[in-house]
């Protein structure tokens, strides 16, 4: 197959910017690309990520190296069961002096927030963040505070502990773009890991690679890639199958069908298309839908998982 043409709206840099990005945080997170690239699509894509997985494979570090690697504003929240929702959103504290009150931000205004364990806050504690991953605004005390621009949050949760933790909500889960899993890594990659660990950690030494206007004209650029009525047919052909799985209960939401064609036109605009091909579209499918899929009971107990709906969701559905 011949090489895809570049995008008409992007010069050169954007590829290289790219490649800085992920050589960035590869210099952290060792031997996990995909996880890697699916956290940029989803950067690129204005979206935001969960990481979900078992304790010390490095979803934290995935998140603050990300993080790191823009020359952005960065805030990491430490999600905790007595954690309020002013500490995430801020409060209007009331000034003698001024006679008036005066809102303080809180570490929600930032670039990119880091909700560590998130589900170890109150569900009243996670509702405070719906407005913030929807709407990019804050509103307390019936004034409203925008948020910066570019605004990710980067969640890590463990699947596995449910002592002292509190399930995500389906509108929660439903404002995530993506989730992803990191896994253990390979034999040679945890050598490798060993190895250069003892000596110094890779995270102190890492150094943004983008600028935060690069990263803002990077995102205006993605949202220039083309989207056939073909491939949105495609897409909302797969949502809808979703719902009318027998194995399914909760299928794609409307904003997760507008999720899925975001982030596929960010996959396609970081393998160097002006356009998004059906396999844009199946490359970040388990990501986007994975977590949006509620299972009946009947499924749980048979021990299907959502990755084998979304892939037999694919191989049944074609394009039309």
């Amino acid at each position: 197959m011949s090489a895809n043409p570049t995008l008409p709206s992007l010069d050169s840099s954007f590829r290289h910017n790219c490649q800085r990005v992920f050589e960035a945080v590869q210099t952290v997170i060792t031997g996990k690309p995909e996880a890697v690239t699916n956290a940029m699509v989803v950067l690129l894509a204005q979206g935001h990520l969960l990481v979900e997985d078992v304790p010390g494979v490095g979803k934290t570090m995935l998140a603050k190296s990300l993080a790191r690697s823009v020359d952005g504003s960065v805030h990491r929240i430490q999600f905790t069961p007595d954690l309020l929702p002013s500490d995430v959103t801020g409060v209007s504290v009331y000034s003698p002096q001024n006679h008036e009150f005066t809102f303080h931000p809180g570490p929600i205004f930032a670039n990119i927030v880091i909700a560590d364990e998130i589900n170890r806050a109150n569900a009243k504690t996670q509702s405070a963040l719906l407005e913030c991953m929807e709407e990019q605004q804050v509103t307390v005390d019936s004034i409203t505070h925008p948020l910066q621009r570019p605004f990710m949050v980067v969640a890590t949760q463990n699947p596995i502990d449910s002592e002292g933790t509190f399930a995500l909500p389906e509108a929660q889960r439903d404002r995530f773009m993506g989730r992803i899993s990191m896994g253990y890594p390979q034999r040679d990659d945890e050598l490798a890991m060993l190895s250069s660990h003892h000596r110094d950690e890779p995270l102190q030494s890492l150094v943004p690679v983008l600028r935060l206007q690069e990263l803002v004209r990077m995102i205006d650029q993605v949202k220039l890639v083309t989207v056939t009525d073909r491939l949105s047919a495609y897409v909302v052909d797969l949502g809808r199958a979703s719902r009318e799985h027998p194995q399914v209960q909760l299928g794609a939401s409307p904003r997760a069908l507008l999720q899925w064609v975001r982030a596929a036109k960010s996959h396609a605009a970081i393998s160097g298309r002006d356009h998004v091909l059906p396999e844009d579209v199946r490359a970040v499918a388990d990501m986007v839908l994975g977590h949006r899929l509620i299972l009946t009971r009947r499924a749980l107990a048979d021990g299907v998982e959502p990755a084998a709906v979304v892939q037999e969701l694919l191989a049944s559905t074609p394009v039309s």
